[in-house]
């Protein structure tokens, strides 16, 4: 299993190239978000900010990102062109965004590569994931990142059991993947291309392309008290 299966880095990022290979596990991109991120000289001026819009450490804007009355933005961090940022979103260190992204209203993300396309608009944590070109999560929905035990995450995939090494793992999201509002992706999860998890869904492990993961309703009928 490779990056090449799940999504392809678009033109916008191509200065990260060498950092991202397609024969890399996807996982792996994880690693290289801040060597990638350290590599860049962050030598052009920001663009103009509203008062409200705090900014610390190495970022870079493009100059036609979008930003809000607020938002905090913590370096390294590297925004691609016509990305929308929406008030109160809070991006805290080695987050890198292709081109046209949204950061919506009430957000967090934290060491993830969002590439082209990418919509995260309303009320969503986003930490330690790679979200492909075209995936979107519904309002609400949420990456979880850490195991309760907080031992490393392992995945159970087609070929056997494989241990990432990492101990802070969120989600993998292929090309045009989406979550709906309120679901919850449990640490290491992965999403194929196309791959659709139903919104309130609390979903974990790995979800082949072009499928569906639906609710799985029980009833239980209690005894009767006359």
């Amino acid at each position: 299993m490779v990056a090449s299966d799940f999504f392809t880095l678009p033109s916008s990022l191509a200065v990260f190239a060498p950092h991202f290979r397609a024969d890399a596990a996807p996982w792996d991109w994880l690693r290289e978000l801040a060597p990638a991120l350290a590599a860049q000289a962050f030598a052009e001026p920001l663009p103009a900010r509203p008062p409200g819009v705090q900014i610390t450490g190495p970022v870079y804007l493009h100059p036609t990102v979008r930003l809000p009355h607020t938002a905090t933005i913590i370096g390294p961090a590297w925004i691609g062109p016509e990305t929308e940022i929406r008030p109160g979103a809070f991006i805290r260190g080695n987050v890198i965004v292709g081109a046209r992204g949204v950061l919506g209203n009430s957000c967090e993300f934290k060491n993830c590569l969002l590439l082209d396309d990418v919509q995260v608009p309303h009320f969503s944590y986003v930490g330690d994931s790679v979200l492909g070109n075209g995936a979107h999560l519904g309002a609400g929905a949420i990456i979880s990142n850490l195991r309760l035990d907080q031992k490393n995450i392992s995945l159970r995939l087609p070929g056997g059991v494989v241990d990432t090494g990492l101990r802070k793992f969120g989600a993998i999201l292929g090309d045009r993947a989406e979550v709906g509002c309120n679901a919850v992706l449990n640490p290491g999860t992965l999403l194929g291309s196309r791959a659709l998890v139903m919104p309130t869904v609390a979903f974990g492990g790995y979800l082949p392309a072009a499928t569906i993961a639906r609710v799985r309703q029980t009833v239980t009928f209690l005894p009767r008290r006359d």
